[in-house]
């Protein structure tokens, strides 16, 4: 009994920063899961309608979490600020990374959005609200190496012609994310993270409802497969947890230590290629799984 006892004393003890790097974890992976689902229907639906279904429903499934946490009273210029994050890290975002699938594939859109945690790095140590170290540097570095050696064959095959608005694309979102996830900071500290993942989600479905209007999604509703609809939910419930587990993440770890974990994203989407597609395990997909894991240790160890 006293070595069970221990064991659970040991669980319960789990310091925060474990327990945030683990929630930024299982971010990346659905991340990566979710640009998969997204390239599979993004042809089907526009891509600010796209946006509006995936965060409508995960708002909807954090709602009832939302209503039993109680009101929050935010100061007018912090929600003001909120609002404003909200719909850099919602709508632009994901509006850039929908429309860069558009003439790119998954698998290179998830190494180019894989950039974030470097973009990240240089955004914070600009500001001054996180020092350089050369460790960081170093284990950033390895991560994006072992992403580039996992996606370095996509990266040969000629995309089309306007693959560069892709490429823009991308990379503009993942820029996005990063001024996002180093400007959260301060209201991480001041306020409960649900409520504030509600509001900045609320604000930025109210801004995607508008443009997602222009493309017709209320007087033309788009015709999607069941397949279609069924990609799109899971696409919206696992945004709508993965959100809550980014900010809690943001809260209780630095912003790098955080974002570096967006490299399992293209992982996943090479592995989903593999379970779901029958696509072939190449060395390549090795050695970046070797490259990722390495650099996550030495970033956050």
């Amino acid at each position: 009994m006293g070595h069970i006892e221990q064991q659970e004393s040991r669980l319960v003890n789990v310091p925060r920063s474990t327990l945030a790097l683990a929630a930024a974890a299982a971010t990346g992976i659905q991340v990566g899961a979710a640009i998969v689902g997204t390239r599979y229907v993004v042809h089907d639906i526009g891509p600010f309608s796209l946006a509006l279904l995936r965060y409508a429903i995960g708002l909807a499934c954090i709602a009832p979490f939302v209503l039993m946490h109680g009101r929050v009273h935010f100061m007018r210029r912090d929600l003001f600020a909120v609002l404003a994050l909200g719909i850099g890290q919602f709508a632009i975002l994901v509006v850039l990374l929908n429309l860069g699938l558009q003439f790119i594939s998954s698998t290179r859109a998830a190494l180019l959005f894989a950039t974030l945690p470097l973009i990240t790095m240089v955004v914070a140590a600009l500001l001054g609200s996180e020092p350089l170290t050369g460790r960081k540097t170093v284990g950033v570095a390895m991560t994006i190496a072992g992403v580039a050696a996992t996606m370095g064959e996509n990266l040969l095959v000629d995309g089309g012609r306007y693959e560069w608005l892709g490429v823009v694309a991308v990379l503009g979102s993942a820029l996005c994310g990063a001024l996002c996830s180093v400007f959260y900071r301060p209201y991480l500290a001041r306020y409960p993270t649900l409520p504030l993942a509600a509001s900045a989600m609320l604000a930025s479905v109210v801004f995607l409802a508008v443009a997602a209007g222009l493309e017709g999604i209320f007087t033309q509703p788009p015709s999607l497969s069941a397949t279609a609809w069924t990609i799109i939910f899971f696409i919206g419930v696992s945004s709508g947890v993965a959100y809550m587990l980014w900010l809690w993440a943001l809260k209780h770890a630095s912003p790098t230590h955080v974002t570096v974990f967006l490299s399992l994203s293209p992982l996943t989407a090479a592995l989903l290629g593999v379970s779901l597609l029958g696509e072939s395990l190449t060395p390549g997909v090795v050695l970046g799984m070797l490259g990722v894991a390495g650099g996550l240790w030495v970033s956050t160890r």
